[in-house]
């Protein structure tokens, strides 16, 4: 069975929009709560490596800040402080059989279905 999990924020309202999208197509991917259950190093790598994203990619700005991150950091640097603070995480984030996608616009996760 293929790999389908939304990294998810209950109290964003891009992420409950791309929720209700997939589920409108009787997609019920399983929820990662990532504010709850942080992705290590390695799965955020593999998650940036399926969506073709690097890690400034996913870096919200003002929670960024706030967490003392920022774009031009390195990239290894920069996926530690993602770990570390994961509301400086850009969400959501969609992975579906072997491919993954940001969920701004929550349109987006449409592209993997």
């Amino acid at each position: 069975m293929a790999e389908t999990l939304l990294y998810h924020n209950p109290r964003c309202s891009k992420s409950r929009q791309a929720l209700a999208l997939l589920q409108e197509r009787g997609v019920e991917p399983q929820i990662v709560e990532y504010l709850k259950t942080p992705p290590s190093a390695e799965e955020l790598k593999r998650v940036l490596r399926l969506a073709g994203l690097k890690p400034r990619d996913v870096l919200r700005k003002t929670e960024g800040a706030e967490a003392g991150l920022s774009a031009d950091m390195p990239e290894e640097a920069l996926i530690a402080g993602l770990v570390a603070h994961p509301a400086a995480l850009e969400r959501p984030i969609f992975v579906h059989d072997g491919r993954a996608v940001l969920g701004r616009p929550p349109e987006n996760v449409l592209k993997l279905l």
